[in-house]
């Protein structure tokens, strides 16, 4: 599933591409047809992200909320657009571009109302200047979970996925099974700090870089993967203190942590 930078990313290529213009809008799979319907010749207002949730607004107030989930992709391509492949559930032209969205978990029109509440049940996105990272400290400081399970939900913090979850923890030193209330909260704050700089980053370069250059060494991961302290490399030697990197699944997920560097 995409982490957060990549949806803001999105947002924000989305925003550049269509504002102001009448779009045409249409659902060639079908399933999106009557809304794009009602859609088709509205003028583009806006695109943001609120964590892993995409929403469009145009200027009549309609809007449109879009959710990737696993396997959902959104196509970035010139106009004219070619015929279009595959199951496109929305469609999007403008002057110069057009785009494609196929497999998303969620396609659907959104009332103020709606927004209200998804933002309602969200944290605190990293990446939205509004955010108020004490919303998210109260959450983890009276809970007894585990902090590595905390990062992955998007009640707690919106955005974060695997990848960034395993690297802020590493980067902070602090072990994933720590528990909620023994994170204080000058940790907390550094940990958010350095996450808000983490996932611009990965918005401005369109992908994820963790790595300090001083720790930049060492064997390059699989080509693809991103390069990482501790993320996909169980089994692998630590690039800070050479110990070995664990593994374990935690709540559906795989976790990594370094056993020297994150200690109990």
């Amino acid at each position: 599933m995409p982490e957060g930078h990549t949806i803001h990313r999105l947002a924000r290529l989305h925003h550049r591409r269509y504002r102001g213009q009448a779009l045409r809008v249409s659902s060639p799979q079908g399933r999106f047809v009557d809304e794009a319907s009602a859609l088709d010749g509205q003028v583009f207002r806006a695109a943001e992200a609120w964590g892993k949730h995409l929403l469009h607004h145009y200027d009549s107030g309609a809007m449109v909320h879009i959710h990737l989930g696993l396997y959902g992709k959104f196509s970035d391509v010139k106009a004219p657009m070619p015929a279009p492949v595959g199951q496109v559930r929305l469609r999007i032209e403008g002057d110069d571009h057009g785009g494609d969205l196929r497999g998303p978990t969620a396609c659907e029109m959104y009332t103020p109302e709606d927004l209200d509440a998804l933002v309602a049940r969200l944290g605190p996105d990293p990446l939205r200047k509004d955010a108020d990272p004490d919303k998210a400290f109260r959450r983890i400081h009276k809970s007894k979970r585990a902090l590595g399970a905390m990062l992955m939900d998007q009640k707690i913090v919106a955005g974060i996925g695997n990848v960034y979850r395993a690297e802020v923890l590493f980067r902070a030193g602090v072990h994933p099974m720590r528990i909620g209330t023994a994170v204080d909260h000058d940790v907390w704050q550094r940990m958010w700090r350095d996450t808000v700089e983490l996932m611009d980053v990965g918005v401005r370069k369109g992908k994820i870089i963790t790595i300090r250059p001083d720790d930049d060494h060492g064997v390059r991961g699989p080509r693809g993967r991103p390069r990482s302290y501790v993320y996909r490399r169980r089994g692998e030697p630590c690039r800070v203190c050479g110990n070995t990197i664990l593994g374990e699944i935690m709540e559906g997920r795989n976790l990594f942590w370094c056993p020297s560097c994150q200690p109990d």
